[in-house]
């Protein structure tokens, strides 16, 4: 089951004018816009002697042509490629020879990018992420050589791999318009049909300096960062304003089912309840009845169904939170000799206690202590910090949301858990995916 959670975890490949913080606890940080538009953010942390330098663009698959999908993640790696200033296949060896490390990752709504580096090497990172942003190399062999890098992803993590396509197969049953409709990593016959001028017209639309925001985190001195910033990126041309597509997956009014088959020896049965944007205030209640349901051995859906009905193998609740409405995924592996309509009964039931009765007092504790436990840790390190600190800008043009998170969550009531089961986990709202294995396809 690890395994398989892993698996969707990389089809999903997959928070101007200065603010600070102002109590004890808070997560002090100092914001400010560039003449091109450019959002940075500054957080000192001299916990250690490493900095962050990471920039977010707000471009992910939701922003591609359903007839050209991938785009996001082909420039992921694209992007590393180098730039007029630095040789192509050179930009990692800089890092590393510095005793860095880099990575990126794209999601549906945005692109991320990052350096982790000895603090003395700030004037790198900043060079670097500018080389990117003001010229990168996209040129007709990097664009083929890279062309077959995803493509050969796509096949090792998702296409080849047993249970690889349930959360393309999710997606694509569950929205009919949006364009969430294609998982992240998109199609390999777009990408393979696709001309170099589309890539360049995509970059060109989504990767400017304001569609993005630059983070720093870690141990430097803000006015020489502040001047480095300005040097290496003021003077990056600005781009035309960046829309983002409509919000316009219409509302469910009914169950959808739907099969799936694959290369697999046990079925699986997955639910896909529509969810809602981040920004909305019921997101928090959402997140916590996920974690109610099926984070741990001892969530409801688990306690009930793996271990004392053991109806199930494995049982988990995977929630895509996005920008625009979401998914919450619930997906069960049923025990040998049991069939996924019992399954399916089962799991029925237990979501409709949920709908029905408050959770108990110590189940609220423990969800409350699990909530503000994830979100302590997801702050621990400067490279968490960053990303939360982007999350924060880029999703809800509010920064000091990472000062405010823990309390939205403690806010939430039990009876605003009830209220999310009723609204959210309606059979109205849900898709129902049988994913069988191949066998059963020819059987039929």
């Amino acid at each position: 089951m690890k395994k398989l959670l892993l698996i969707i975890a990389l089809c999903l490949p997959l928070l101007a004018g200065a603010k600070t913080g102002e109590n004890a606890g808070k997560i002090h940080f100092i914001e400010y816009d560039l003449d091109n538009g450019l959002h940075v953010i500054l957080q000192q942390d001299h916990t250690t002697p490493n900095v962050i330098v990471s920039v977010m663009y707000h471009v992910g698959s939701k922003n591609e042509n359903p007839q050209l999908t991938g785009f996001a993640h082909f420039f992921e790696h694209l992007m590393f490629e180098g730039s007029d200033n630095i040789k192509r296949g050179e930009y990692p060896n800089y890092v590393t020879q510095a005793g860095g490390r880099l990575n990126a990752n794209t999601a549906f709504d945005r692109t991320y990018y990052f350096e982790m580096l000895p603090s003395n090497e700030l004037a790198l990172g900043l060079w670097l992420e500018s080389e990117r942003m003001l010229h990168p190399t996209i040129q007709p062999i990097g664009i083929k050589t890279q062309k077959d890098v995803v493509c050969q992803e796509m096949q090792q993590t998702r296409d080849n791999q047993p249970y690889g396509r349930i959360l393309t197969e999710m997606l694509k049953n569950s929205y009919t318009v949006h364009p969430y409709k294609h998982d992240v990593l998109g199609s390999e016959e777009h990408i393979r049909s696709a001309s170099d001028q589309d890539f360049i017209d995509f970059h060109d639309k989504f990767y400017v300096p304001n569609n993005a925001v630059l983070t720093v985190v870690g141990d430097f001195e803000v006015a020489s960062a502040k001047q480095m910033i300005h040097d290496y990126f003021n003077d990056i041309p600005k781009g035309a304003p960046v829309q983002q597509p409509p919000m316009n997956e219409p509302a469910k009014t009914g169950e959808v089912r739907a099969v799936a088959y694959d290369n697999i020896q046990l079925p699986a049965l997955l639910y896909g309840f529509h969810t809602p944007a981040m920004t909305s205030p019921d997101s928090y209640a959402v997140q916590m009845l996920s974690t109610l349901l099926s984070d741990g051995e001892s969530s409801r859906l688990y306690s009930a169904i793996v271990s004392d009905q053991q109806l199930a193998l494995q049982l988990a609740s995977i929630p895509l939170p996005m920008e625009h409405p979401g998914l919450m995924i619930i997906l069960g592996l049923p025990n040998n000799g049991k069939s996924l309509e019992d399954l399916e009964k089962s799991i029925d039931t237990e979501i409709a206690k949920v709908q029905t009765d408050l959770i108990s007092d110590e189940e609220f504790r423990k969800l409350q202590n699990k909530v503000e436990l994830d979100i302590v840790n997801s702050f621990s390190t400067i490279s968490g910090k960053a990303q939360n600190l982007a999350d924060a800008y880029t999703y809800y043009k509010n920064t000091n949301l990472v000062n405010e998170t823990l309390d939205k969550y403690l806010a939430v009531t039990k009876e605003d858990i009830r209220n999310a089961a009723r609204k959210y986990l309606a059979k109205s709202n849900r898709t129902v995916l049988y994913y069988l294995p191949n066998s059963e396809k020819t059987n039929k």
